[in-house]
């Protein structure tokens, strides 16, 4: 995983109007980068685009979730997760990000993804399972579709049993 750095301790909290969107190629190389975008993350338009968009990935963020999502997108589906990134001062800012497929003739040709404030509650009730997967101590816990779940054994033996 891509460690940015540098990093601090402030927060910049979106308002209820920005609007970060940003597209990709299929590669997560950006294609397009809003302007609230662009100015919430500090780095210029011509630093975003053709960079990969882990530029802004905060290095508190557990690679399971980016597994995740990458997984369903790779698969045709969209998928929201709560993200916090990177400014490129360092400051940090949190994201609810929608990221869906983007086709042209049928044909898969990158990603869009809308991102928007989050709530503080959805915050919150995210942080202390994110640190616990950074240290590999999220014991039953994993990501599905964007999610913090527990794993179910009984589903995981069944799964595997053959019949």
């Amino acid at each position: 995983m891509k460690i940015n750095m540098p990093i601090t301790n402030v927060e910049y909290v979106l308002t209820d109007t920005d609007s970060i969107v940003t597209k990709t190629d299929l590669n997560g190389k950006i294609t397009y980068a809003s302007d609230d975008f662009i100015r919430i993350s500090g780095f210029t338009k011509e630093e975003l685009i053709g960079a990969s968009h882990n530029i802004v990935r905060h290095p508190d963020m557990p690679t399971e979730v980016f597994q995740d999502l990458w997984r369903s997108m790779k698969k045709g589906y969209p998928r929201s997760a709560l993200i916090k990134d990177r400014c490129k001062n360092g400051d940090f800012f949190w994201v609810w990000a929608n990221v869906a497929p983007i086709y042209e003739n049928n044909e898969q040709v990158g990603y869009i993804s809308v991102r928007n404030k989050p709530k503080r509650e959805q915050i919150a009730e995210v942080v202390d399972a994110y640190q616990k997967f950074r240290e590999g101590k999220a014991g039953n816990l994993k990501i599905k579709d964007g999610k913090i779940v527990k794993k179910n054994i009984v589903r995981t033996i069944t799964a595997h049993r053959k019949y």
